[in-house]
């Protein structure tokens, strides 16, 4: 680091600035009420952040060279940016169209998604033997910008899909800076250990899929006996 020309140490310290304020302003942006201008705002800051993590990290991935960092840094903020995106996509459910920006984002996500999951298969050395860990956030990316696309192509029935989207997208954004924060905090104590990539994503996937069960219930149409009760 001290060898590090000027420009990667100010693009370090830009990199840890952003990523501790998108690290503390998820939960606020997340306590606040849904909707409303604090979480609006709270949220758009929390997405620049986050965008800038992701370029940061991006760039001083590409000159290291760590390309396993630059390709895990596309779908960390593709999740912020699609959680975002979803609230301006609303009309899906009624037949409106998504943008080229949209399919753009998604598309590449994928593509980025897929060389890290092929590499982590085929050519672990080039992902800095990431082997098992770049296919499962591979997978993940993968998964996330299919179900983007499968939205814009085959249009949503329930009314509520955008809100679904939005905060299992925000929360999966918020795991990639858990576990940023895990290896390099944790990694220098404990070592390089695989469960430090890993342990985010076993915790917060599982807390994505009871969080949306429960507003799934609680957005579900009465019926006719429970609006009589």
């Amino acid at each position: 680091m001290a060898h590090d020309p000027l420009w990667m140490r100010v693009f370090l310290g830009v990199h840890i600035t952003a990523g501790g304020t998108s690290f503390l302003l998820a939960p606020v942006a997340l306590a606040t009420a849904k909707g409303g201008k604090a979480h609006r705002l709270w949220g758009m800051v929390y997405l620049w952040a986050m965008g800038i993590v992701a370029a940061t990290a991006l760039v001083m991935a590409l000159y290291r060279p760590v390309l396993f960092l630059a390709l895990v840094a596309v779908f960390s903020f593709y999740a912020a940016f699609s959680g975002y995106r979803i609230t301006k996509l609303k009309s899906l459910a009624k037949g409106g169209s998504a943008q080229a920006i949209d399919y753009v984002a998604a598309v590449f996500t994928f593509c980025s998604s897929a060389a890290l999951a092929g590499l982590g298969a085929f050519r672990p050395a080039v992902v800095q033997h990431m082997g098992l860990v770049s296919i499962v956030f591979g997978f993940i990316g993968m998964r996330l910008a299919v179900t983007e696309l499968w939205k814009f192509f085959r249009k949503p029935t329930e009314k509520m899909f955008w809100w679904y989207t939005h905060l299992g997208n925000m929360i999966g954004s918020y795991i990639a800076a858990w576990t940023a924060f895990s290896v390099v905090t944790l990694g220098p104590l404990l070592g390089n250990h695989m469960w430090l990539w890993l342990w985010p994503a076993g915790i917060g996937i599982p807390a994505i899929a009871l969080t949306t069960a429960y507003y799934k219930r609680k957005f579900a149409p009465r019926t006719t006996a429970e609006q009589t009760a």
